[in-house]
């Protein structure tokens, strides 16, 4: 892990990480950082935070020290410098006839340096610019050519939308828009509608493109040969976000009736000849295809979600009934297991009411342990019984003697 903080140069442009070198910074500060062009003032958007090191897309470079309020007013010199030099260099193109168009200029924190942007269909030999400009303006001059898209996010503007462009409010980088995405969201392929400020596609076309793709997967195409609830058509038009279909049956192809993605079993996706041999199913199998309506769906949606929360949460009401069952059940309880106890010495039944009305009987006499018996307690030897016959006669019984 690395301690870093996140600055800006730029209202919306993109953030760069920094070394804060143990000072603490927050979010507002002004700090003087370290880049390529030398000594810069840059914003800090995000306070000291650890990250780890596979974040980090290049080594880190150190921040110089916290802006003071003297760097506060440098900066609104140069700013002011910007505006002069931007008149200066716009007189010198029209003096020597180029063919580019100035979008800004930016000076460096020092003021030893000025950058112009501008754009340009082609290249432009602006070497004698250069020296005239260096000239008039005393300082080192770099001209630096971009895009168009790059030019509407510098100088900003409103969209179509009404809203101020994504790429000067939040966008750090483009992201690239191709044709392909105004298609699969079924947008008009007129450049006028699809096309930014700038002239290229729009990068809100971007924004959408997953859940569209996401859509177009559980949706058949036009064209398509699907059965519902009414017998076979064909697919006329798509509307993803609705999730809903207009199909041409073929019994009434004259008026195509819309349907729900769910209602529909797809025979042929897309376009193609209609299968051979097929038979349509009678309609008793095809209405089981038919969605209930969106009320009666409603309705079993909340009664499986109250009684998922029934069985997870029982209610307040029955909480207190079970509880008074249970109190109800206790003395129940208690009187059968009275029943059940065994009697006490002397015989009495100390849990039932009839031992104590009546009068207990007298205890009887002990009698006399035999030696044979065994006591109360004693286990009885395990002794293997044997049979023992009489001697004489060969255990015959003996013969009665005549007299």
């Amino acid at each position: 892990m690395i301690e870093i903080i996140s600055v800006r140069f730029k209202s919306g442009g993109k953030q760069y990480y920094f070394n804060p070198n143990g000072i603490q910074f927050q979010e507002g500060d002004g700090v003087i950082v370290e880049t390529t062009r030398g000594q810069e003032y840059a914003q800090c958007v995000q306070g000291n935070t650890m990250i780890d090191e596979i974040d980090l897309t290049a080594p880190l470079r150190p921040v110089v020290r916290l802006a003071t309020a003297e760097d506060a007013v440098m900066v609104e010199k140069n700013q002011e410098k910007e505006k002069k030099a931007f008149a200066i260099c716009q007189e010198k193109i029209a003096e020597h006839g180029l063919d580019m168009k100035l979008v800004s200029a930016e000076y460096s924190f020092d003021g030893s340096k000025v950058l112009f942007f501008f754009t340009s269909e082609g290249r432009v030999d602006f070497r004698a610019l250069v020296k005239d400009l260096a000239s008039a303006i005393h300082a080192r001059i770099e001209l630096r050519q971009i895009g168009v898209r790059d030019e509407a996010k510098m100088l900003g503007g409103l969209g179509i939308c009404g809203r101020p462009f994504c790429c000067s409010q939040f966008l750090d980088d483009f992201q690239p828009v191709s044709i392909k995405m105004a298609k699969t969201q079924n947008l008009s392929l007129n450049p006028t509608k699809i096309s930014g400020t700038c002239g290229r596609l729009m990068c809100c076309l971007k924004y959408e493109q997953d859940a569209y793709e996401d859509l177009v997967k559980h949706t058949p195409k036009q064209e398509s040969f699907v059965e519902t609830p009414d017998g076979a058509g064909t697919v006329c038009s798509v509307n993803l976000l609705r999730q809903t279909v207009q199909v041409r049956l073929d019994s009434a192809p004259e008026t195509p009736k819309c349907y729900h993605n769910c209602e529909l079993c797809v025979i042929r996706n897309g376009k193609g000849k209609r299968p051979e041999g097929y038979v349509e199913p009678p309609l008793s199998e095809l209405a089981k295809l038919r969605r209930e309506p969106e009320e009666q769906r409603v309705l079993n949606e909340e009664e499986r979600l109250s009684a998922a929360l029934e069985a997870a949460f029982p209610s307040r009401e029955e909480a207190p009934a079970k509880q008074s069952s249970e109190q109800e059940e206790q003395p129940r309880r208690r009187s059968r297991n009275r029943q059940r106890k065994p009697r006490g010495e002397g015989g009495e039944n100390t849990g039932s009411q009839a031992s104590q009305a009546q009068p207990s009987p007298k205890p009887r006499p002990k009698a006399k342990e035999e030696p044979g018996e065994m006591k109360e307690g004693e286990r009885k030897p395990n002794r293997r019984r044997r049979r023992h016959r009489s001697k004489g006669n060969g255990g015959k019984a003996p013969e009665a003697k005549s007299e």
